[in-house]
């Protein structure tokens, strides 16, 4: 039984192997292994068993996973329930050996709540169905003893069970690649004794362990996620860098050889926000530059978006005329001539550039 869980599971890492082997640039997508090792104990035994289990799982965002777990694979049957079962079975093996698989659904906390890109510790829970395999279990005859007790005896074979599992975790981001921590899990099944049990409808079992885990090519974070996809708004951890220590030669030396016709300046922004980054600011600085040093009487226009999968018409429009004004107040402030502006709010537009929403939460600045 053991081996056949061991070459399903060898079998599932290597289509996780093949399927990425396709692509190069698929390696690195969140995809982890991992192993648990640890205690079980379960409603009808008071005795601890040893516990083990080996997973596969990807992380599709920064806070959403998925995984695929096989552990077992024991359990033993005693304490409170012993006696009844021994006189209703002769020469019971009480232990039994069993396989489950988990597929679970992980929502990280601590990716939902840090400004880091990848915290130091990950906090998650996760939720989802379970099945189990008894290597044999026990079944009513439908005899009954004297006093109206119903005989029991051994049944051979293998039977699947289903239910449903849950726990928590907490897990120490050793570097990018690698990561250990611990694990509870609980769950309900039909328990893998069969009809001796007194929990044969619902059995309640619980895993603590010790878990290991390994991501191919490093975990993406924040930051990695929001550039391989283009969702620019997920970059929290911007470093803050004085504008007048950035260096700006080579910005503005481009922006001079336009300085009688500047076309085509795009200032993005994080979804549903209005705040300029130090970055644009640099950018911003610069034209303001080359617009002062041009023609007098030519007036640019500074035309706000916004992204219209995200938001209301009427938010959207607003989002649009914040953006607007607040690229229009830098650019006064940097001593444009107001005269030489107008701003423009064009509300909750389709993707504007290629098929990117996030490209549609921009400024745009033209003459």
């Amino acid at each position: 039984m053991k081996l056949r869980y061991l070459a399903f599971v060898a079998a599932l890492v290597s289509c996780v192997f093949s399927a990425n082997a396709q692509e190069k640039e698929k390696l690195g997508n969140d995809i982890w292994i991992g192993a648990n090792a640890g205690i079980l104990s379960g409603q009808n035994s008071d005795q601890i068993q040893p516990y083990f289990s080996i997973e596969v799982g990807k992380w599709f965002t920064p806070v959403w996973g998925g995984r695929v777990a096989i552990g077992g694979f024991s359990q033993k049957y005693g304490g409170r329930n012993e006696s009844w079962l021994k006189q209703n079975v002769e020469q019971w093996d009480s232990k039994q050996n069993f396989g489950e698989l988990n597929v679970d659904g992980i929502f990280n906390l601590s990716q939902a709540i840090s400004k880091k890109s990848l915290p130091l510790c990950d906090f998650y829970l996760f939720l989802g169905p379970t099945m189990n395999l008894a290597s044999k279990c026990t079944k009513f005859t439908g005899d009954a003893t004297a006093d109206g007790t119903y005989v029991v005896e051994d049944a051979d074979g293998v039977k699947a069970r289903f239910g449903a599992t849950a726990g928590a975790g907490l897990s120490f981001n050793l570097s990018k690649y690698c990561a250990l921590g611990v694990e509870y899990r609980t769950g309900v099944t039909p328990s893998i004794f069969g009809d001796a049990s007194v929990a044969r409808k619902a059995e309640n079992t619980n895993r603590f362990t010790l878990r290991f885990a390994y991501t191919f090519g490093g975990r993406l974070g924040k930051d990695g996620f929001a550039k391989k996809h283009g969702r620019v708004e997920t970059v929290t951890n911007t470093v803050e860098v004085p504008v007048e220590k950035i260096v700006t030669k080579e910005v503005v030396k481009e922006v001079e050889k336009v300085v009688t016709k500047v076309v085509g300046n795009y200032v993005f922004f994080a979804i549903n926000k209005s705040t300029l980054t130090n970055q644009y600011k640099v950018c911003l600085s610069a034209l303001a530059k080359a617009i002062k040093e041009g023609p007098k009487d030519a007036v640019y226009t500074v035309a706000g978006y916004a992204d219209k999968a995200t938001g209301s018409a009427k938010f959207n429009q607003k989002l649009s005329e914040n953006r607007a004004k607040v690229v229009y107040d830098y650019l006064v402030s940097e001593g444009v001539n107001p005269a030489q502006l107008k701003t423009v709010a064009n509300g909750g537009v389709e993707n504007m550039f290629f098929d990117q929403a996030s490209l549609s939460r921009v400024a745009i600045i033209a003459e």
